[in-house]
């Protein structure tokens, strides 16, 4: 629709490239605003803001391991921010779990992932904002390191460590890859994490500062994290611990909905690669973009092989494939499409 809206206005318009451009630029979609907290005085160190939408199943352990920190209320803040779910009375379960000391907002509609991440951020109050899942979960230890990291390197705009992937059933499956081997601040990570996502939201916290700077997370609803981490990065240093202090819960919901099935998350992660292209270095942007395409276009013949195993849908399985193809073709990329087709021959 924003492109419709620009066609309208150029066709009304003289057409010179100068109005283009400006009328472009007004229909593409923008970072929403963060604004300046209004509390000026008693300000909180922390603010762990909970976004959840029909996640209360898992929601217990994501709040109890918040609170297991044992961090008091002045300098913590910990409110969830539920997107109007359905699934439990979730102010119930706050209030049950938290007696009190967890604040609880609930959208008066649905508004999607992105503005009820928008409201997170700007009810927040914290002077470091932990944006936290409400099916993930932080081990202890967590807001000690990372506070440390911040008092260690003043100048960072964001710090995180390394992660868990978890299930269902809070069982292990496998460490989230390493960024560093020792702490500190990441060299040379603005080409590196615009290549691909390698983090979690749950192991990334922000100065709300930087967020008041740049703006909050838009423009798809997968892979928009990967851009808000990128663009910290462009102004930025990013202070990084190898600890494993996060942990990222894996669950069948969280890869058979409908954006995967319709291929949506592969058309956001494209928007994700060409929107970083603004952000990198003119020198780093041919080799950035190459290595994102051949990246995720081998993830989503994983998520491929993954659905096949889940649904047994051929259908949906060559969804994944055509868009792996669209984005980037190579060699082995052919070899394991020839292997998952052949588990859909012979229905493995």
């Amino acid at each position: 629709k924003h492109i419709n809206l620009a066609v309208i206005f150029c066709s009304s318009a003289p057409k010179t490239t100068a109005n283009f451009k400006t009328i472009l630029s007004l229909s593409l979609p923008t970072p929403p605003q963060i604004l300046p907290c209004t509390q000026e005085e008693n300000r909180p160190k922390w603010s762990v803001m909970i976004p959840v939408y029909n996640c209360a199943e898992f929601l217990p352990d994501t709040l109890l391991s918040v609170l297991a920190q044992n961090i008091g209320e002045s300098q913590m803040q910990i409110e969830v921010v539920d997107d109007g779910s359905h699934d439990a009375d979730v102010a119930a379960l706050v209030e049950q779990l938290g007696g009190g000391r967890i604040g609880y907002y609930r959208q008066p509609r649905n508004v999607g992932s992105l503005k009820n991440f928008e409201t997170c951020l700007n009810r927040a109050k914290g002077h470091l904002v932990h944006l936290l899942h409400g099916d993930d979960k932080v081990r202890l230890g967590y807001y000690a390191k990372i506070e440390a990291l911040f008092d260690r390197f003043p100048q960072a705009g964001a710090a995180f460590c390394r992660y868990a992937y978890i299930n269902e059933n809070n069982e292990f499956i496998v460490r989230g890859g390493n960024s560093a081997q020792e702490e500190g601040i990441l060299k040379n990570w603005l080409p590196r994490i615009a290549e691909r996502q390698r983090t979690q939201c749950c192991a990334v916290t922000v100065k709300r500062s930087a967020y008041e700077k740049l703006g909050g997370f838009y423009g798809v609803t997968y892979g928009e994290d990967w851009e808000m981490w990128t663009r910290i990065a462009a102004h930025y240093p990013v202070a990084y611990t190898p600890e494993v202090l996060a942990e990222y819960r894996r669950h069948t919901s969280s890869i058979s909905g409908r954006s995967f099935s319709d291929g949506q998350y592969m058309r956001d992660l494209n928007w994700v690669i060409n929107t970083i292209q603004t952000i990198v270095p003119e020198e780093e942007k041919k080799r950035v973009k190459s290595k994102a395409h051949h990246f995720y276009a081998h993830y989503a013949v994983t998520i491929g092989n993954r659905l096949w195993k889940l649904q047994r849908n051929k259908k949906v399985v060559r969804v994944q494939i055509k868009e792996a193809l669209k984005m980037h073709t190579d060699l082995s990329l052919y070899s394991k499409i020839a292997k998952l087709y052949f588990k859909m021959l012979i229905n493995y």
